[in-house]
């Protein structure tokens, strides 16, 4: 595609090996740019994050030599406490000066301690209250905080922030955040289960030999009261976390839209379980009290993600894990933290996305197949990035077309190398019964499956469950069982049957099977969300004011150029630009040239190609022959579309009616009637057969 601007004129490296992919991740010496093996949606949210505090945090990794037995005896027990800034005394000679006052001096009752005798115990379970007050200091000048965790003790929030582990470890939806690793960032809106960090136990068998090289990890970050006050805090299985404020071109543009500007602030439902009046509150974090369940893991889920980790390190290459279930019963939040337990142990996770109505890296109406290198620690929206391979259906559903829906899963798959070097994971529909579940058996039998996850609620049967037993007797759309005969069982010969296995996972949370009713929680509203997340990216990464469409600089294309197509409905070669007027356009790229005398091209039927990315088509220029083309793909990218398809997913109506014009808004009107004929879609059918037109 030949564009221009109207005014004016990646990849992932190969995957690491499992045994080698932990290593090299947790252990660096230091975190630089060039370090930072991230996605471009990481990277740029990080440097931007960098930009605005002007200053990397420097991580040290401490250092825990072992220390000969002659020489602990001479130098006898020492205790943990911080280096003290702004005097000429060096870290050890501080560290003892501090080391006068024991730790029973640094109140009993904070940070979930408690005090027997002389010894020190302290109680897991959630922060908040008094003991975020003993545990967290926050450093106004620098805006940022540091909380000290013990083992099993976690903290639950609402809000948005950037994390880095200074000493020890913590978990983040199943992913471990170990000292020495890049900030990662954190999200909680209210759309979703609130994010939960939790301490676990370090690795620090030399704990008494550290004090001097933690005191220089505080220094960097507190003043000299702050590192005496959390001195005595720190014991053997401590970790301690810095929380930094973020904000980045996502979380400016959809608290541009008044009602989103509110997304990560508790609920009312959770007002009365926040804990306010923290260190951590003016940071964008707000805690919640207990009365709040963060993400919560029945005994099931914890088997069968100890079970699939297990499996994968013994097969990496060979491992594809499908995961299925109706709607609302935890598949989303279960691939995520499969994904994160994951990339654990190995440098990248295969995703083929199959369910078209909440994707989890684009907008809705895909299918794709991306390569994950770094952990989701929040919703799909905040996570949006461009696969490496992506096909656009055009709508929420596949009903309308389940053959077309079928074909486009069959090529994403032969699109991947042959020699894969991680697991792959496939998500599924919540559509279980009728063509649903026939869908299913057709993807069980199409893709090399060798772990089927199948979640279910309440102890009721949902579906069928899909058993290598059950799948040599069920019928697909597309595929049909094996032969039988009543000899099948005595003959030798009779063909196995296709060996996977399956995991039956029960969800528990509150809610399960059942749609959320509170603000942005329904379907149709996180489609928006990963809609508008991914037109955030059309906002300059400088700090400033949000600007609307109608002052964003658009590209222009040919009408020659490219050839147009609407996907899913029937629309007049003449109505064919009014259709696709002030639409979302996916742009794909045919295999075939495109040709023509000048005049549009229009597509007589929906074509089966990939997709690099996405725009809207602010204007049709008819004497021109033009496109006005908005989009956040890169133009070296652009020159390879000759395609624009319009479906059925539409744009958010709040990012047409914020348009801040002095007079009529741009793309409205209200002079529109459905009532007249052929105002509305006039929809296809092609998968939904009457019962006596199944196939045989």
């Amino acid at each position: 595609m030949k564009v221009k601007r109207s005014s004016h004129g990646k990849g992932h490296g190969k995957s690491q090996k499992w045994r080698d992919a932990r290593t090299k991740r947790c252990r660096p010496t230091a975190v630089t740019s060039s370090d930072l093996n991230s996605t471009p949606a990481m990277a740029q949210l990080i440097n931007e994050h960098q930009v605005l505090g002007k200053k990397k945090p420097n991580i040290k990794r401490l250092e825990t030599k072992p220390k000969s037995v002659s020489d602990s005896k001479k130098t006898g027990p020492q205790k943990f406490f911080a280096h003290t800034n702004g005097n000429s005394s060096s870290a050890v000679e501080e560290a003892e000066e501090m080391e006068q006052n024991s730790f029973s001096g640094f109140g009993h009752h904070g940070n979930g301690l408690e005090f027997v005798g002389d010894k020190q115990f302290f109680k897991p379970g959630r922060l908040e209250g008094n003991a975020l007050h003993h545990c967290a200091v926050r450093d106004d000048k620098k805006n940022h905080a540091v909380v000290v965790m013990q083992k099993d003790q976690t903290l639950c929030f609402r809000g948005k922030c950037f994390l880095t582990c200074l000493y020890g470890r913590v978990e983040v939806m199943g992913f471990t955040i170990e000292e020495g690793q890049q900030p990662y960032p954190l999200f909680s809106p209210a759309s979703h289960s609130p994010i939960t960090v939790r301490a676990m136990e370090t690795e620090n068998t030399h704990f008494s030999e550290d004090s001097a090289q933690l005191a220089d990890i505080l220094r960097d970050y507190l003043t000299s009261g702050s590192r005496k006050k959390l001195a005595g805090k720190v014991i053997r299985d401590s970790s301690i976390i810095l929380l930094e404020p973020m904000e980045s071109t996502l979380t400016r543009f959809l608290a541009s839209f008044p009602d989103l500007n509110e997304l990560f602030s508790p609920p009312v439902s959770e007002l009365l379980s926040a804990v306010l009046d923290t260190p951590l509150n003016g940071l964008g974090i707000i805690p919640l009290s207990n009365n709040i369940e963060g993400i919560t893991s029945s005994t099931s889920l914890k088997n069968v993600l100890n079970t699939l980790v297990n499996a994968c390190k013994g097969d990496m290459d060979g491992t594809v894990i499908l995961v299925c279930g109706a709607k609302n019963v935890g598949k989303s939040t279960f691939i995520q933290m499969l994904i994160n337990t994951l990339l654990n142990h190995t440098g990248s996770v295969e995703y083929l996305e199959g369910d078209l109505g909440q994707t989890e890296f684009t907008p809705a109406g895909c299918v794709c197949l991306t390569t994950v290198t770094e952990p989701l620690l929040g919703p799909p929206f905040t996570h949006q990035r461009t696969p490496e391979h992506m096909i656009y259906y055009g709508e929420s559903s596949c009903e309308s077309d389940l053959d077309r829906y079928l074909e486009a899963l069959k090529s994403l798959w032969h699109s991947q190398p042959q020699s894969r070097e991680g697991p792959v994971i496939i998500n599924t529909m919540g559509w279980v019964k009728g063509f649903g579940l026939q869908l299913l058996v057709d993807m069980l039998r199409f893709f090399p499956v060798s772990h089927v996850v199948q979640l279910g609620y309440g102890g009721i049967q949902q579906c069928p469950s899909l058993t290598p037993d059950y799948l040599r007797t069920a019928q697909g759309y597309q595929t049909h069982p094996p032969p039988q005969s009543a000899l099948d069982e005595f003959a030798e010969s009779s063909t196995p049957p296709r060996t996977f296995v399956h995991l039956p996972v029960q969800s528990e949370f509150k809610g399960v099977g059942t749609q959320g009713k509170a603000k942005h929680q329904r379907s149709n509203e996180m489609r928006e969300l990963s809609l508008l997340a991914y037109l955030s990216q059309l906002q300059s990464p400088d700090p400033g004011p949000v600007r609307p469409l109608h002052s964003l600089t658009p590209y222009q294309v040919p009408h020659s150029a490219v050839a147009l197509g609407v996907l899913h409905c029937e629309v007049m070669p003449s109505h064919m630009f009014y259709a696709a007027n002030a639409s979302l356009v996916a742009l794909c790229c045919l295999r075939e040239k495109v040709t023509s005398r000048g005049s549009p091209v229009l597509l007589p039927q929906a074509p089966l190609c990939p997709c690099v990315g996405f725009g809207i088509l602010r204007g049709i220029d008819v004497v021109r022959g033009l496109y006005y083309l908005l989009t956040p793909v890169d133009p070296s990218v652009l020159r390879s579309v000759n395609c624009l398809l319009v479906g059925a997913i539409s744009l958010p109506s709040c990012i047409v009616k914020t348009q801040g014009c002095d007079e009529d808004t741009p793309y409205i009107t209200s002079n529109y009637s459905f009532d007249l004929t052929g105002a509305g879609k006039l929809k296809i059918f092609k998968g939904m057969l009457r019962p006596g037109q199944e196939r045989h």
